[in-house]
């Protein structure tokens, strides 16, 4: 199959590392971009060299002319873009958080499955190059069995002052990081039969939680816990490194702060970078999400040529959402949920 042509819905703070992205990516091109805000329309038309513009999704739809369109716009037009696109057939890679409700998530999966057309949540943080490391590592067995994880985001970094709006949602870091956390947590350890968490705001200027403790009971055997939060101070920030202890049956993973894989098995002690590149459109300390960006788009690529599935299909990632969901349900009711029991 030769080059795909693409069009980017969504102009704003984080589509520029799409863009940019896919100026890397081998066998595809975007060709068309979409806002409503025709500042960013032209700033990011200007910036990557886009001649097709457009401020309404329907006249993109419209004229076509694409195989594929990456939706990265926030989660409230979400669902509308993703039927769009089903309609016209056209396959969608869609931002995070997938969708509003999980209901509204099954409908746009069943949407595009009825329609016959692929989608891909842009759920990247599993395609770090650390994560992938981590994942590695565990799948060629030298730890064993896995019986315990914990998978911890915390960091005083300031998202607010790049995305203001992530203070104004009534919910926060759940939805917004710990989504991601979560990810990995099931990529690494897998599916999940229950879910307990409790949540907290310690930053009295946002409208959501900014801190959260999951404990997750995952099909395996397995017991992790998932802690995220933007109100650590520490005095080295982390941002936006990911750390993971893994304890297995005969031995343990230690992906610690710096990049640093320590790998404890019958054979010793061994240390690796597993560092992420520096792109060259990227900047520290995003690097390693913006790699990350780069590797999960040419995933989509490398599968859609394969007519295979993607790694955070639609239907994969309802797995994820219905995490989110069983959070904050959890939070709500310091009760346990079934999360199974929310996927039927």
């Amino acid at each position: 199959m030769s080059e795909l042509n693409g069009a980017l819905i969504g102009c704003g703070f984080f589509a520029v590392n799409q863009m940019h992205a896919w100026n890397d990516v081998d066998g595809a091109k975007i060709l068309a971009i979409c806002d409503r805000d025709p500042e960013r329309l032209k700033i990011v038309g200007d910036q990557f060299g886009i001649e097709r513009r457009y401020s309404d999704a329907n006249a993109l739809f419209a004229d076509g002319g694409f195989d594929f369109v990456d939706i990265a716009t926030t989660v409230q037009s979400h669902r509308v873009l993703v039927e769009m696109a089903a309609q016209h057939k056209v396959p969608a890679i869609c931002q995070k958080p997938f969708a509003k409700t999980l209901a509204d998530a099954k409908a746009m999966v069943a949407a595009c499955r009825a329609a016959g057309v692929p989608l891909m949540v842009h759920e990247n943080f599993r395609w770090q190059t650390p994560i992938q490391a981590v994942h590695k590592v565990l799948s060629e067995g030298s730890i064993g069995s896995p019986f315990w994880g914990r998978f911890s985001f915390r960091s005083g970094y300031d998202v607010f002052s790049g995305q203001p709006y992530l203070a104004e949602g009534e919910r926060f870091i759940i939805e917004d990081l710990g989504i991601h956390t979560l990810d990995i947590a099931r990529y690494i350890l897998g599916d999940v039969r229950t879910v307990t968490a409790r949540t907290g705001r310690v930053n009295p200027r946002i409208k959501g939680e900014d801190v959260a403790t999951i404990l997750l009971d995952h099909k395996s055997g397995a017991t992790s816990i998932v802690d995220v939060s933007y109100a650590t101070k520490l005095s080295r920030e982390p941002f936006p490194e990911t750390l993971i202890e893994i304890d297995g049956s005969e031995g343990t993973i230690r992906l610690t702060q710096g990049y640093q894989l320590e790998v404890t098995s019958a054979t010793g002690t061994m240390t690796h970078d597993v560092s992420p590149t520096l792109l060259s459109w990227a900047s520290r300390p995003w690097h390693n999400i913006q790699e990350s960006v780069y590797a999960i788009q040419q995933h989509w690529v490398d599968k859609l040529k394969q007519s295979e599935d993607h790694s955070t299909s639609g239907h994969d990632n309802l797995k994820t959402f219905a995490l989110v969901e069983g959070a904050y349900a959890s939070a709500a009711s310091h009760q346990t949920v079934d999360v199974g029991a929310m996927l039927q």
